[in-house]
């Protein structure tokens, strides 16, 4: 297998807004460099000053340099049957495909990041940058931010990390979404819009009907797992299906679940009818037993009406949970569900129980740090707004919980947040309340405690 080893100079900005003004190509064939490609490039624009400085590439060097689409037949063949590689790869592939994609050509490559394989085959660093990783490294490069300075440097690292790696990194090389197995109406062009940010995303038909609502982190690489799934009959079936794709941005991973479970409830699309109503099978449910004591017990959500207290994804994780708060709140194992003992628990038995598995302890005294432990996890009949990351720099998302109950999200512009939080409902869009959404709330304010919280 060859490796095209690539990195890139440009003016600067945006994926969309740079020109490419250095090029360098070095072929790898797993074991040593075999050949190589470096030219200035015309970027057809004047290059910045800081750009300038930064990299020593000035208008006067680049004025008779080949410009972009007569160097592109070169790169094409020179790179033919190569993985496309570069120090954070999503840059360089990333300009390189928008440069032909402006003439016209849509150049897709395998890839790999020598950024992500250097974190797994030679973890523990300080820093994965370039210039840092490879002075750790003993890497020396000649000519820092030129392109032919550190895309040798990026081969050299490559050699390393090819011979550390028993598997030769076959396993960090990226396929891009393949076209020819696309529906014919999907815009690819729309596809590359699409941002690696927190949101939610919805897949439509050629007849306009929904067919998946989805929610991740990084939207852009979970809607390419979705457009790469035909490892299943329903993923391929799904993703030939897909014609058209709308997104929505929340900033937070929470108002994200919140908005995808009621989306779902409203909208009921074809391919998610057969999920779960969400992750969380398992919930901790409290009942009061004969002798008035207070039992905390793990179950399915599915088997109980009641609400839990909070909700878990596994049993395992449940249990492990009731362990934490028997230490924290000095409860009896008995009384949570974690031994069966005829008499005494095992903490009692070591002293560490008080005693309310052989009623040593009365109701009430054993209640109250059991009624403590319930309002740790519960919300109810409190006013305040969660804060979360917003969508962009100059607002934050925001919960509304009043009276303990889910009254819905929004978003407030940064100045806001210096006031009075009474004043930020008029930001916030209502939503319906249910029992998943006070779930996915629960379990956060769980999993997350120190989550922002203002008061109301």
């Amino acid at each position: 297998m060859l490796y095209a080893i690539t990195d890139i100079e440009t003016t600067g900005g945006s994926t969309k807004a740079s020109k490419i003004t250095e090029i360098a190509i070095y072929k790898h064939d797993g074991e040593k460099v075999v050949d190589s490609f470096v030219t200035l490039v015309n970027p057809e624009m004047p290059i910045p000053e800081f750009i300038a400085r930064l990299t020593g590439i000035k208008d006067s060097m680049v004025s008779n340099s080949p410009k972009f689409f007569e160097i592109a037949k070169d790169i094409i063949e020179f790179t033919e049957d190569c993985v496309f590689v570069a120090h954070n790869v999503g840059f360089d592939y990333g300009i390189i495909r928008h440069e032909f994609k402006l003439l016209g050509y849509d150049y897709r490559k395998p890839h790999l990041c020598t950024v992500r394989a250097s974190r797994y085959v030679i973890p523990g660093h300080d820093s994965y940058s370039l210039g840092k990783l490879s002075r750790a490294l003993g890497i020396e490069i000649v000519g820092r931010h030129r392109a032919g300075g550190d895309a040798l440097a990026t081969a050299e690292l490559f050699t390393i990390l090819v011979q550390k790696d028993v598997k030769g990194l076959h396993t960090f090389i990226q396929e891009d979404v393949n076209p020819k197995v696309l529906h014919p109406n999907l815009d690819l062009e729309a596809l590359e819009e699409i941002p690696n940010k927190t949101g939610i995303y919805k897949f439509y038909n050629d007849a306009n009907q929904l067919i998946y609502i989805g929610k991740s982190k990084h939207i852009r690489k979970r809607v390419d797992q979705h457009l790469r799934n035909n490892k299943t009959i329903k993923g391929s079936t799904m993703m030939n299906e897909i014609a058209r794709i709308e997104f929505e941005l929340t900033g937070s991973e929470l108002i994200a679940l919140l908005y995808e479970s009621e989306l779902i409830k409203v909208h009921r699309p074809l391919y998610n009818r057969s999920l779960r109503r969400n992750n969380f099978s398992y919930g901790l449910f409290v009942f009061e037993d004969e002798g008035g004591y207070r039992q905390l017990y793990i179950e399915k959500l599915a088997k109980s009406s009641d609400l839990p207290l909070t909700t878990f994804i596994t049993k395992k994780e449940g249990t492990d949970f009731v362990h934490h708060l028997v230490e924290k709140h000095q409860l009896c194992q008995k009384l949570c569900g974690l031994e069966k003992a005829v008499a005494g628990c095992f903490r009692y038995q070591v002293r560490n129980c008080h005693g309310a598995c052989v009623q040593a302890e009365s109701p009430e005294e054993y209640n109250l740090r059991v009624k403590e432990l319930e309002q740790s996890l519960t919300f109810d009949e409190q006013h305040f707004f969660l804060v979360e990351p917003g969508r962009d720099k100059r607002e934050k998302s925001i919960i509304w919980i009043e009276d303990g109950s889910y009254r819905g999200f929004g978003f407030v512009p940064f100045y806001m947040l210096k006031e009075n939080p009474k004043n930020w409902s008029k930001f916030v869009d209502l939503r319906p309340e249910d029992r998943d959404a006070r779930t996915i709330l629960r379990f956060f304010l769980r999993k997350f405690p120190d989550m922002q919280r203002r008061v109301i």
